[in-house]
């Protein structure tokens, strides 16, 4: 932060006595935030879910929705996440439940790897689907 001194002059005394007055400009503090609020703004939707996995291309049309959904990623591997935690298929539906309070109503969005084979990705969903959740969607990736 930077200070400016402004001398502030004595009149009436022989000598010229100077003092100094420290005020702080917080001018420079404000541009700088806004500037950090911006980018954390512009970047933080790009950080989601940090499971690395190819999505399909597709043509359909991109979904807008106010309510975050759960994303379930399925890896090259064949391994299952919820977020970004790895979570075996065996206690995937117990944690599904417990992370929405048991509401079917849920939007569950599921990601799948593109070089794993197709039956993987349906044993995810006929799992989720099969514990009674409604809102269950695959994602797929927009061509560039």
């Amino acid at each position: 932060m930077a200070a400016q001194l402004q001398p502030l002059s004595k009149r009436g005394s022989g000598r010229r006595r100077t003092q100094h007055s420290a005020a702080i400009n917080v001018i420079p503090l404000v541009d700088v935030m806004l500037v950090l609020l911006i980018i954390f703004m512009v970047t933080a939707p790009m950080m989601t879910v940090g499971v690395p996995v190819e999505l399909p291309k597709t043509q359909a049309a991109q979904m807008n929705d106010s309510v975050e959904p759960l994303i379930i990623s399925v890896n090259a591997n064949g391994e299952t996440y919820i977020q970004e935690s790895l979570v075996p298929m065996t206690a995937m539906i117990d944690r599904l439940k417990a992370i929405t309070n048991n509401n079917p109503e849920t939007k569950i969005y599921v990601r799948g790897d593109q070089k794993i084979a197709y039956g993987k990705v349906m044993e995810v969903m006929g799992a989720i689907a099969a514990a009674g959740f409604k809102k269950v969607s695959l994602i797929a990736e927009l061509p560039h």
